[in-house]
């Protein structure tokens, strides 16, 4: 016995939570790769990053009603259309924000947190004019609802392992484009010796601008998978903004695998906990425990080594 539980009910919790934890990593990892390309690799600070994730979660809700209304037979595959609509929403919204705003305030990071802090009130109050105040959720298709039975009291949720899988091919994507791509080499060339690289010949203006938009894009993904495990709301996206920072920053900025270390470790650590305590007690002790590593190692998990 484990306090009030037999140890076959103690391991099936654990098992369950983990679950949980593996969902909850999937969102931490889609809103953490976006912020880490965003903060990491150009040194913004962008509080509004939660918005671009709301915009991704509304896109596939109005894409669900669009297909439930007009397109009833292809309802079975609007997942897919609404989260390459999500990308490319957020990502041309954060290339306008990019252009019209951030340029002008590179170097000067507690100005960004300031500006895009503004810009999130501003599109919190401009999806709540135009979408509603009230949360809504998503219709999912008959094969995204049901579970698998891994045993007789363990049992996996269909769309958990497909918001797994997105984020699978996503992070995937992310480090093709970032260690393999012409464009990611520009990224990280420009990271490194922003003017050496615009001495070679590499547009460092629009390298920010589409890093930008990336950034952006990949949140609008994971408010297409956020839709799977909770409803859509104006201000939704604040309540991940701060673990999304943490995860960033515990993980170690501009590493993709600290990135990817970071989340599992959080989100694993705050399921299960929650289970056996309250969620903001979970949050607390997840925080002081993080906020005591990086006393002693500040750089985070992982860091990149790039020769001054």
């Amino acid at each position: 016995m484990i306090g009030d539980y037999t140890y076959v009910e103690f391991s099936s919790i654990l098992a369950m939570q983990g679950f949980a934890g593996l969902s909850l990593f999937s969102v931490f990892v889609l809103m953490a790769l976006g912020l880490a390309i965003i903060f990491g690799q150009m040194g913004v600070i962008n509080m509004a990053h939660g918005e671009f994730m709301i915009l991704g979660a509304y896109v596939t809700y109005f894409c669900s009603l669009f297909f439930q209304e007009y397109l009833p037979s292809l309802f079975g595959i609007y997942f897919f259309i609404a989260m390459i609509l999500a990308f490319f929403v957020s990502g041309a919204l954060g290339v306008v924000v990019e252009w019209l705003m951030i340029r002008h305030l590179y170097k000067r990071p507690l100005d960004t947190l300031l500006a895009t802090w503004g810009l999130s009130l501003i599109l919190q109050q401009f999806y709540r004019s135009v979408f509603g105040a009230r949360e809504v959720g998503v219709t999912l298709p008959d094969w995204l609802l049901g579970s698998i039975s891994l045993t007789d009291i363990i049992d996996v949720p269909i769309n958990g392992l497909f918001v797994m899988a997105i984020t699978l091919t996503i992070t995937l994507g992310v480090a093709f484009i970032m260690y393999k791509s012409t464009w990611g080499k520009q990224i990280r060339a420009v990271v490194q010796n922003r003017t050496m690289a615009g001495a070679v010949g590499i547009n460092t203006k629009m390298v920010d601008r589409m890093t930008y938009g990336l950034g952006c894009g990949i949140a609008g993904v994971a408010g297409s998978a956020f839709t799977m495990i909770g409803s859509t709301g104006p201000t939704a996206g604040q309540l991940y903004i701060v673990d999304t920072f943490l995860v960033v920053v515990f993980g170690g900025a501009a590493s993709l695998l600290g990135t990817i270390a970071s989340a599992f470790t959080i989100s694993q650590a705050q399921s299960t906990m929650e289970f056996f305590m309250s969620g903001s007690t979970a949050k607390v002790l997840t925080l002081l425990t993080v906020v005591g590593i990086l006393m002693l190692r500040p750089q985070g998990l992982f860091t990149l080594k790039i020769r001054r």
